[in-house]
């Protein structure tokens, strides 16, 4: 896997001026743009909100790899899944590094017949063995999970 991240420069957008936005280019070919939270008391070391910050890419990334790991698990099961949504909230360490701390995610799953032990199953599954990015992040924050059903 690769990855490349460069630096923008100095870029104006939405009416301000960034000087922390950066650009990734994964080795797939896709392009993910990143920027800092504005900073009013030094302006040059902040970003203009033109973007999501890396952190939360990689909050976000954490969501795609379990919620991946759920529907396809639920389709191999033969589960009428029709629809999966993760809802994650984070904490982060107050000092620096400010590594994530807890981390909660929220499922609620859509479908035909779903059985509440083939999700939860699902989950614990992903959490477990299959994805990358929560048992990589559970070294450091407490993980936790809850799940809802949505009948069609």
């Amino acid at each position: 896997m690769e990855c490349t991240v460069s630096w923008n420069g100095n870029v104006v957008g939405n009416g301000s001026a960034s000087s922390m936005g950066f650009t990734a280019t994964t080795g797939s070919g896709h392009t993910l743009q990143m920027d800092g939270a504005p900073d009013p008391a030094k302006p040059e070391n902040g970003g203009a909100n033109l973007a999501p910050r890396p952190m939360e890419t990689v909050l976000a990334g954490t969501g795609g790899c379990t919620a991946y790991d759920v529907v396809l698990i639920l389709k191999r099961g033969r589960h009428d899944v029709q629809g999966c949504t993760v809802s994650l909230t984070a904490e982060r360490a107050s000092t620096d590094p400010k590594v994530f701390t807890k981390i909660h995610m929220h499922f609620s799953v859509t479908g035909r017949g779903l059985v509440a032990g083939a999700v939860e199953r699902a989950i614990a599954m992903s959490h477990e063995k299959y994805c990358s990015a929560t048992i990589m992040l559970a070294k450091s924050a407490e993980i936790s999970t809850s799940f809802e059903l949505i009948a069609l």
